[in-house]
């Protein structure tokens, strides 16, 4: 009976030692295959920052502090995820303002015209049926050459034979500008006369904000109003020779 005794004792401590040992290679084989998933999260992090694709490394950051908070590559990375994230906000928000731009290119008399256009930040009212947008145009155009212009969609500009706007670029004062209307129906358009000078500020700026005199009539009233356009992200290639 001593010996059957000694013999479950015997078992019983050998089965508990080796649940135990189970028990550490498991935790050891979860502690590696940590460490491996943490330093594979972080050489796509790593390579994300390497290519400037900040985005991408914002996302691999985060997941690597929010998944494997401990392991030293976790550590390595939280001193300039805050750098990361604040690049991939600013990338975030250029790609917004390239996408504002529309450009066309289109077969015009012996070349070809090229135009970049924008449309104002909100609708504004110019006497049409409705507010609306404002456009802002850059054309280039092989016989009538280069010119910058806005066009409305009702309404009317108050600028035949001549008139003054205002240009505001980001916080700068107001400038005023030469603008006129040409006598045909085929657009209601107003061009500004610096064309070369918009194009010059406008390329340094985030923001313009231009101020232009409109028609009264059918019991509206005429003065001036104001159409803001994030120009921030013009892609001067588009329009080759203004730069």
């Amino acid at each position: 009976m001593a010996a059957m005794l000694l013999t479950a004792a015997v078992l019983a401590t050998t089965a508990c030692t080796d649940r135990e040992a189970q028990r550490q290679a498991q935790a050891a084989a979860e502690a590696q295959a940590k460490e491996r998933a943490a330093a594979q999260l972080q050489r796509e992090y790593d390579a994300a920052v390497a290519a400037n694709n900040w985005e991408l490394a914002r996302i691999h950051g985060a997941a690597l502090l929010a998944q494997y908070p401990d392991p030293p590559a976790a550590e390595a990375v939280e001193p300039a995820l805050a750098d990361v994230t604040a690049r991939a906000d600013a990338a975030r928000e250029q790609r917004r303002l390239a996408a504002l731009w529309n450009y066309a290119r289109v077969a015009a008399g012996k070349g070809e015209q090229r135009s970049a256009a924008i449309l104002s930040t909100e609708a504004v009212d110019t006497g049409g049926t409705a507010p609306a947008t404002v456009q802002l145009v850059i054309r280039d155009h092989p016989e009538w050459k280069r010119s910058a212009y806005l066009v409305l969609q009702g309404g009317d500009f108050d600028c035949y034979g001549g008139c003054k706007v205002k240009l505001t670029f980001d916080d700068a004062a107001a400038k005023p500008a030469s603008a006129w209307r040409p006598k045909t129906d085929e657009a209601i358009a107003m061009f500004i006369e610096d064309y070369r000078g918009l194009w010059k500020q406008m390329r340094k700026s985030q923001r313009i904000a231009i101020e232009f005199p409109v028609k009264g009539g059918a019991g509206k009233a005429g003065g001036t109003r104001t159409a803001v356009f994030e120009v921030g992200g013009l892609d001067g290639a588009q329009m080759p020779g203004w730069d």
